[in-house]
């Protein structure tokens, strides 16, 4: 397994095809401006021993250092080895809601990111413990199957957005039932279900599940987000500029509210909690407290132990073709001289080569 630690400066390998169309250009200048000079004839009097050809090497190689040394400087990173671990902790699904009343902003900057940002905060407080992310709207996704690594984690959460389900609708339900189906029954782990959303659940048999989850054992803390009061949802053009509101068939705006009875009821049925979202963060700290307190089993996973910085594997390369270039003369091949005289090439042919 690869990545590159700062993937953005691979951008300027696009440089790489114009700065090979100027070396190009430049050399194609030079011989028009020595064939102006001198004719074919006087150029081997003038310049007998300059190779236009070396001349269009030496620019190439410099041209393919400089692509090694932007791969180098982005530094990759190479999965070393694939191990066994074993921590203590429990098994733990976050469900994040994405449908389109997490637009809201009645919580800033917006429901969604503030659910991510908690999300990732619960991260934090993690230790020894599995985890998985779920995406639910009108439909559930894996995000990421449960794994202990925290760092695959905070990569995947970022990618998580509005899109990420194309069925709107909010169906806890559905997240339940995957997340229940997500977890492995045959290992002795205490399992739990942490929900972020607003609880508008518009569809889906939520009461059922979550007597499911019960009956299987899995805990469920639903946390709101938003405002009970109810809020409007905001709608921006591709430039972020807000156009308006959200609005129904009858064209009245969509006013979204924070329902919370419904979360706590679902928690309370999972032998669960119910946590609101609150600006200091303190449910942060309840929910650690109910997680930490949940019985922890050995639990064992395969994953890659560490990454290793691998810039070498280009720099190396880099400076060898740099070496190269500094030790190659404009100046004519004696050797390829004589093996092109050998073959019987004469010299009009041979000018093409050296």
């Amino acid at each position: 397994m690869a990545k590159f630690e700062r993937p953005e400066l691979l951008n300027l390998l696009f440089l790489i095809p114009l700065f090979l169309a100027l070396v190009i250009a430049v050399w194609k200048l030079k011989k028009k401006q020595l064939a102006i000079y001198a004719s074919e004839n006087l150029s081997n009097i003038v310049y007998p021993d300059w190779s236009s050809i070396k001349s269009l090497v030496k620019g190439i190689l410099i041209v393919f250092s400089f692509g090694l040394i932007i791969l180098a400087i982005a530094n990759p990173l190479i999965g070393l080895r694939m191990e066994e671990v074993k921590q203590k902790g429990i098994d733990l699904f976050i469900a994040i809601d994405v449908s389109n009343s997490m637009r809201a902003e009645d919580i800033k900057p917006n429901r969604l990111e503030t659910a991510k940002n908690r999300t990732l905060d619960l991260i934090r407080k993690l230790k020894g413990d599995r985890i998985g992310l779920i995406v639910f709207a009108g439909d559930a996704f894996v995000q990421m199957p449960l794994t202990f690594d925290y760092s695959a984690a905070r990569m995947f959460l970022n990618t998580i957005s509005f899109n990420s389900v194309s069925t709107q609708g909010t169906n806890v339900a559905k997240a339940i039932d995957l997340a229940i189906r997500s977890f492995n029954f045959e290992e002795n782990t205490s399992k739990a279900i942490v929900i972020f959303t607003d609880g508008e659940d518009h569809e889906g048999e939520w009461e059922a599940m979550a007597k499911e989850a019960k009956g299987r054992g899995v805990k469920i803390y639903c946390i709101g987000i938003g405002s009970p009061v109810g809020t409007p949802i905001p709608i921006y053009n591709n430039q972020g500029q807000l156009i308006g509101f959200k609005k129904d068939s009858y064209g009245n705006v969509v006013m979204t509210k924070l329902d919370e009875m419904t979360l706590a009821k679902i928690s309370e049925i999972a032998d669960g909690k119910y946590f609101r979202a609150e600006d200091s963060r303190n449910e942060l700290d309840l929910i650690y407290d109910e997680l930490k307190n949940l019985q922890k089993s050995e639990i064992s996973a395969t994953q890659i132990s560490e990454f290793e910085t691998r810039f070498y594997y280009f720099l190396a390369p880099a400076f060898i073709l740099l070496l190269i270039e500094t030790l190659t003369f404009e100046k004519k091949s004696i050797f390829l001289k004589l093996f092109l005289n050998k073959i019987g090439l004469n010299k009009k042919d041979q000018s093409k080569f050296i």
